[in-house]
């Protein structure tokens, strides 16, 4: 149906429009400088996205409507859209899916042009610049629309009716009761962010802490959040690379980290958690995966927006990817949850609270990052909500133990508290 003005791309677009019209009956309109507009839905009802174009670009990124396409016309100014995020997102993806020839995911040449740049990323440089790209924003930008701890991983909500807030500190504990962290044991956390996870390890289960992280950012504030709690002896934070730590330590967590360590590098990643975890210790890994089995990218370009814009050279393994790589890697899995929902909430809550606080934030970054992370938060939620990623916990040990020093249960990951309910034994 067409919109009362027109103008002359109008008649240039009709025939696309038309097609598109009959196959996804989408709630949008398509405006053009000229004032002329598009609308691609077979209803009267008003449109619940408004896409204005602003140039040749971003009339290109709607003809080829991939979502690296589409995400980089929005990024770079070349369209404007009006309407909620998950309005927005969900109609990116209808368009993207109606646009796609194929199945939507990444044929075997770029399979094959992936694996040939995963073999030559990744050195301490380039993962440090990746890092600092992606952390170093501000911590104010943060911290407007995470927890008041900054906890930037996936929460969880184990009733489903809990604050963000609350979720985050369950999901703290749950990772710690996990690893039966017991007073005094020394615990790395590798990639320890703003230190929410070592300050609560430190107060509440009366560990001594070791957070590194690349972010000079992360650094400073978790630095300062040591001293303001009197905690100095007891957490040590660190501008540090994962591969310059000495141990041993007793017990390890790697929370919302490894997603930026490579394919290529995974096998020796895990090989490096084991020989920095002490004999009768317990390391957990926390991290994104993705579903496709072959290690793929998400489909209709996903994977590629948000490695250009937002995690560079970032790489989600599939989660048999990664119990392989951690078992050749010397270690053995013992205990898998899959947090999807967890992480879909999550990033819901980050989302909403995003664009609650938009004037604000578009205040304090330029518009361009800003696009970038309202897409990032909504997108990467839609790709939970829809089974293209998850999140998996992995609680693991050194490989070769007895298996009389195995626990009989899972019991006390729900049932224990803070406290082991059995004495470790060494491995």
């Amino acid at each position: 149906m067409r919109s009362s003005v027109t103008s002359p791309l109008d008649a240039i677009l009709a025939p696309w429009a038309e097609r598109l019209r009959q196959r996804l009956d989408a709630p949008l309109l398509v405006r053009w400088s000229g004032g002329g507009g598009l609308r691609l839905s077979q209803s009267d009802a008003d449109p619940r996205v408004i896409v204005d174009v602003r140039d040749a670009a971003g009339a290109a990124a709607l003809l080829a409507p991939s979502l690296d396409n589409l995400g980089r016309a929005y990024v770079e100014g070349h369209i404007d859209v009006t309407g909620t995020a998950s309005d927005i997102m969900d109609v990116a993806h209808r368009l993207a899916e109606a646009g796609d020839a194929g199945d939507g995911q990444p044929g075997w040449m770029q399979r094959i042009a992936h694996k040939v740049a995963s073999a030559v990323s990744h050195t301490r440089a380039t993962d440090r610049q990746a890092i600092q790209y992606h952390y170093d924003v501000s911590n104010a930008f943060y911290a407007e629309w995470l927890d008041p701890a900054m906890v930037y991983s996936c929460a969880y909500f184990e009733q489903g009716d809990e604050t963000l807030a609350q979720a985050q500190t369950k999901k703290i504990d749950h990772i710690l009761t996990k690893i039966r962290l017991q007073p005094g044991q020394s615990l790395l956390d590798i990639g320890c962010g703003w230190g929410a996870l070592a300050l609560r390890a430190a107060q509440q289960f009366g560990a001594r802490c070791v957070g590194i992280t690349l972010s000079q950012n992360q650094f400073d504030l978790a630095s300062e959040r040591v001293r303001a709690a009197g905690l100095q002896d007891r957490i040590d934070i660190r501008l540090q690379d994962y591969r310059d730590v000495k141990g041993p330590f007793d017990r390890i967590t790697s929370v919302g980290m490894f997603e930026h360590v490579g394919l290529k590098n995974l096998n020796a990643y895990f090989r490096i958690i084991r020989n920095l975890l002490a004999p009768g210790g317990w390391a957990m890994n926390h991290g994104i995966t993705s579903t496709d089995a072959d290690n793929g990218e998400t489909s209709h370009g996903g994977g590629r927006f948000i490695d250009q814009y937002v995690f560079p050279q970032g790489e989600l393994p599939h989660i048999g990817t990664v119990l392989t790589a951690m078992q050749e890697g010397g270690l053995e899995p013992f205990d898998i949850e899959n947090l999807r929902r967890h992480y879909a909430r999550t990033l819901q809550c980050w989302s909403d609270a995003f664009e609650t606080r938009a004037e604000r934030l578009k205040s304090m970054v330029a518009g361009k990052s800003w696009r970038i992370w309202r897409m990032y938060l909504v997108g990467s939620q839609w790709a939970f909500e829809h089974d293209e990623i998850a999140l998996f916990q992995v609680l693991c040990r050194r490989a070769g133990a007895a298996a009389a020093s195995l626990p009989w249960s899972r019991r006390w990951i729900y049932d224990g508290g803070h406290r082991a309910t059995a004495p470790d034994r060494p491995a």
